[in-house]
């Protein structure tokens, strides 16, 4: 081809013939995301899945971008087809976004917060059963409402009456000294033997029950403990103590009886405010 001066331009060189085959670097390429895929998955394997937080994540992005995020899945309905029988069809429910103050870091610090609460809690208790040799006395559980201490000594009551048939005074002693001294909150539990009155007839299983426990709270506060720091509650005979392989006669005494919770905190504290919908 001839330029503007008649010059004859050289012709460009000719590529050479690729190979057949696809090109090497797409080899290497697909081995990188092979192992992506494969360190996703073992990702996903180690992972718990909870499907309540995966759904709300889901209408969280419904409310920020303005869709309609439905539950994943097929659901049965009842008279969808010709025959008027049962079929699957997609859930029309749509998924509710997670609390506001989950997402944001403001409430995943709340979260470790009130973890970390529990387990301070747990040292706590334990150094303060050492020190005032409680530890074999007691039954010590981890709930997801805090830490809860079931005190294995009991107080019996005679048949039909509030007055003491059989109490450990040294185990009481103790613990009557660590509720004076330390910020524990204990729940005294009244109950009463399966359809047990009291001696003239007028009491029956509740209320024998509650006199036994406001006997009990009222020894605690002679003895120093906080009213504040005692819940007084009672049963009836709505939770009998049965212990196998013992006789009716045995179970119906250890029924007749005050037991002893130790919490941090009673039953009207407020606790992490959640969404009531």
């Amino acid at each position: 081809m001839a330029d503007d001066k008649g010059a004859v331009a050289p012709e460009c060189p000719k590529c050479k013939p690729c190979p057949p085959g696809l090109p090497g670097w797409l080899a290497t390429y697909s081995d990188m995301i092979t192992l992506l895929l494969t360190f996703f998955v073992l990702l996903l394997s180690f992972a718990k899945t909870e499907s309540a937080k995966y759904e709300a994540a889901l209408g969280s992005i419904r409310n920020a971008f303005g869709g309609n995020v439905l539950k994943q899945g097929e659901v049965i309905q009842r008279g969808k087809s010709a025959d008027n029988e049962p079929t699957m069809i997609e859930s029309e429910d749509t998924i509710r976004p997670f609390p506001i103050d989950f997402l944001t870091m403001e409430g995943i610090l709340d979260k470790h917060e009130i973890n970390r609460e529990s387990a301070e809690n747990l040292n706590l208790m334990k150094r303060d059963l050492a020190d005032y040799g409680l530890n074999e006395f007691v039954t010590v559980y981890e709930t997801p409402e805090g830490i809860k201490v079931h005190f294995k000594e009991k107080i019996f009551f005679k048949e039909g009456s509030i007055e003491i048939d059989k109490i450990s005074i040294e185990s009481f002693d103790k613990l009557t000294k660590m509720l004076s001294s330390r910020d524990w909150t204990v729940f005294v539990e009244g109950h009463a033997s399966k359809g047990e009155r009291g001696i003239d007839k007028t009491m029956d299983a509740l209320e024998l029950s509650s006199q036994r426990a406001v006997a009990v709270t009222r020894s605690l506060v002679r003895r120093g403990v906080r009213p504040s720091s005692i819940s007084t509650v009672f049963y009836g005979d709505t939770r009998p103590e049965i212990i196998p392989g013992q006789s009716e006669a045995s179970n119906q005494a250890a029924s007749r009886r005050v037991e002893f919770i130790l919490r941090k905190t009673d039953l009207h504290s407020e606790g992490h405010k959640v969404d009531s919908k």
